[in-house]
């Protein structure tokens, strides 16, 4: 797979090869654009891609040419999942779970759901009743608004429930309050919310004037009666009445004759309920919530709803409804609505042995995930030193991911609060493969995931992701990760590269002047730094180039003798002696070292010349101490690194702070890897350093 990513932020140009099934490791320093290849990756693999956020800074002012940032080959890309910082703050660690619906992610295996699809056949019947069952539809909507209009506290029934609100005061549209017969047309007609509150907004502007508010007539002596209407009418009491009202009328012969009866006195009520009345709707009310819940029950019919040792022949006769136990629905038209879910019930009772079954095979499936989950996640958690454990809790689909601590029995909330920055990463990036191997991506990206961490943390999660079963990790899948770290490189691709299989693709991303060049990394690249210096020793570079790089291997082998001693008093330009000085023996406490002896130093000029051919250290000394000599050598340097070295050789001036650590200290044998690429041939240092090296060697004096 080749993708092609153009006027994307700092990028004009990159090719980029991703090879299928396989981890793609994109090793370069920061500020190559790794990020940016990310999100244009995802932003392009949409239906209609939408690249404007990567427009490039310097194009949003001028852009003669119309360039418009673009993605070319993510043809049969349609779904990527990216593991980056907005993925830890967005889908993990949450207050109830560590993942966002890890019940769907963790246990809804392939598997699983075959046995979840022949169990849905078997209830399948039952189910279908509620399909496209308008009348049963809307059956079940009215009854929950009508339960939901009457909410229980612990005395009854809650006064703040909409049902009270209109009960309460009794019914005024029904009996009119004396003076005010004469709106009777208005207050019982089907508009009387709006005229009620019509009405009393009228009366706010009475005072104005003796005329009335709403025909401008004398109504000098009315002001009181239009007055009574707000005082005996509220709008929001009307609405409330005139909806429960209305939910019991559209319930009609779903209620018993009895019931029917008595709601329509309790709704005509003069004076409000008493408190026979409100014990009446409280059993309305259950009964009602009871009959919906055995309506839901059926209409989610799952596996889960037959609990573990119970025996489904057994358990099945209590999902029918017995309208007897419900009594203020027990009517001719609530039997008819519920006789073909009671006859399903009984045909699906002659199948239960399959169902049981295939639930038992379901639960023993779910099982076999839940313990192998619990096991691989704690063995990473040990394997990198986290003393905590995950837990699978709670019965069905109703399960979750949880956290506890070795040292504490409960499960914690969530686990930002509890886990380190570099914890909750590497927690992060297991979870974030559970979900891409739930979801099934086209391609799986990794934005600079584990150089944060240690050496072992960083294969502790290597091993997690790449080295176990296809089915349970990231093997075999096409996985992009980009790094500015290149240990993975170096336990993928040499040290280790037999347990990976040849599982890994690696290479080098090169920024220069916007266009990205990849170049890739083969085993035999990844070297130890002695052999990257004794090559160097060998090859056609510059003496003073060979010196450096014989230096470097001195230090990494620890041989701080007489040539060592020699190269450091060349490279330092002498020390202002004609011999240098020997460090190895200070000469008094204030670290004052003598003059390096005639002999050892004869002896390591000897020991030199064995690797140098024709060395002299006086022709060397002097091509080292003249400035100009030193900028050709710099400018003949083909690669970021020598020209570092270099540049350190010139410059004796006070620079940024930044660069001038990054120079003298960054690339000091102190911060170098035994194992590395060559940088002769890898470039690895950031343009912009190499940037400031130029400027530095091009301001020095000579």
């Amino acid at each position: 797979m080749n993708i092609e990513i153009k006027n994307c932020n700092n990028i004009d140009s990159a090719a980029i090869s991703i090879a299928e099934k396989k981890l793609n490791i994109k090793f370069a320093p920061n500020g190559t654009g790794k990020s940016t290849i990310a999100r244009a990756i995802i932003l392009g693999s949409v239906e209609n891609p939408n690249l404007k956020d990567l427009m490039p800074f310097k194009l949003k002012k001028e852009n003669p040419e119309n360039k418009e940032p673009e993605v070319i080959g993510l043809d049969n890309i349609e779904h990527v999942m990216c593991f980056n910082e907005d993925y830890v703050t967005q889908f993990v660690f949450k207050p109830e779970e560590l993942l966002s619906n890890s019940f769907d992610i963790l246990i809804k295996t392939d598997a699983y759901r075959k046995k979840e699809q022949e169990i849905e056949e078997l209830v399948a019947e039952i189910k279908k009743l509620f399909v496209n069952n308008q009348d049963l539809e809307t059956l079940i909507a009215t009854l929950k608004e009508m339960g939901n209009a009457f909410k229980l506290s612990k005395s009854g029934i809650s006064k703040a429930s909409t049902g009270m609100k209109g009960l309460a005061g009794g019914n005024k549209i029904h009996h009119i309050p004396e003076g005010l017969e004469s709106y009777r047309p208005f207050i019982q007609s089907a508009q009387s919310v709006g005229w009620v509150e019509w009405q009393t907004n009228g009366y706010n502007y009475a005072e104005l004037s003796d005329n009335c508010p709403f025909c401008t007539s004398h109504a000098a002596d009315k002001k009181e009666q239009i007055k009574k209407v707000g005082q005996e009418y509220d709008k929001n009491t009307i609405k409330n009445l005139v909806a429960i009202i209305n939910v019991i009328k559209r319930l009609g012969d779903y209620f018993s004759d009895t019931a029917r009866e008595k709601l329509s006195t309790i709704t005509t009520l003069k004076d409000g309920i008493e408190k026979e009345h409100e014990d009446f709707l409280v059993d309305v009310k259950n009964q009602i919530d009871t009959f919906v819940g055995k309506l839901e029950k059926l209409r989610t019919l799952s596996g889960f709803q037959f609990k573990d040792g119970e025996k489904v022949a057994e358990v099945l006769p209590s999902f029918k409804i017995d309208l007897s136990f419900i009594e203020k629905l027990n009517s001719y038209e609530t039997q008819e609505a519920i006789r073909p879910i009671n006859e399903s019930i009984d045909a699906m009772i002659e199948t239960a042995g399959q169902l049981q079954g295939k639930i038992a095979q379901q639960r023993i499936e779910m099982q076999r995930v839940v313990e192998k989950h619990e096991k691989d996640i704690n063995a990473f958690l040990a394997y990198a030193g986290y003393r905590y454990a995950v837990q699978v809790a709670g019965e069905g689909e109703q399960a979750q991911l949880k956290l506890r601590h070795l040292d504490h029995d409960e499960h914690l909330s969530g686990g930002n609060q509890h886990l380190s920055f570099g914890e909750r990463n590497a927690f992060a990036l297991v979870l974030f493969m559970y979900e891409c191997l739930s979801k099934k991506p086209d391609l799986i990206i990794l934005d600079d995931p584990i150089s944060s961490f240690d050496k072992n943390k960083k294969y502790a999660i290597l091993e997690m992701l790449f080295r176990r079963d296809a089915d349970s990790c990231f093997k075999n899948k096409a996985v992009l990760m980009l790094t500015h770290d290149v240990e993975p490189i170096i336990d993928t691709v040499k040290v280790l590269s037999r347990k990976f299989n040849n599982q890994t693709s690696a290479s080098f991303l090169k920024l220069s002047t916007g266009t990205i060049e990849e170049l890739p990394i083969q085993k035999r690249d990844v070297k130890t730094f002695a052999e990257i210096c004794s090559n160097a020793l060998s090859s056609e570079k510059d003496d003073i180039i060979k010196l450096i790089y014989m230096r470097r291997l001195f230090e990494i082998t620890d041989d701080k003798g007489d040539a060592y001693q020699v190269l450091s008093n060349l490279l330092h330009k002498g020390n202002e002696k004609a011999r240098g000085i020997d460090t190895r023996e200070p000469i008094d406490a204030e670290d004052n070292y003598p003059e390096m002896d005639q002999t050892k130093f004869d002896d390591g000029c000897a020991k030199i010349s064995d690797d140098l051919t024709g060395f002299s250290y006086s022709e060397l000394l002097d091509r080292v101490c003249n400035v100009t000599e030193m900028k050709n050598v710099y400018a003949a340097c083909t690669n970021g690194y020598e020209k570092l070295q270099v540049c350190r050789l010139i410059d004796h001036e006070e620079n940024d702070a930044v660069i001038e650590k990054f120079i003298k200290q960054t690339y000091h044998i102190e911060n170098e890897f035994i194992c590395q690429l060559d940088p002769a041939k890898f470039d690895t240092i950031p343009e912009y350093v190499v940037d400031e090296c130029d400027k530095i060697v091009a301001g020095t004096p000579t």
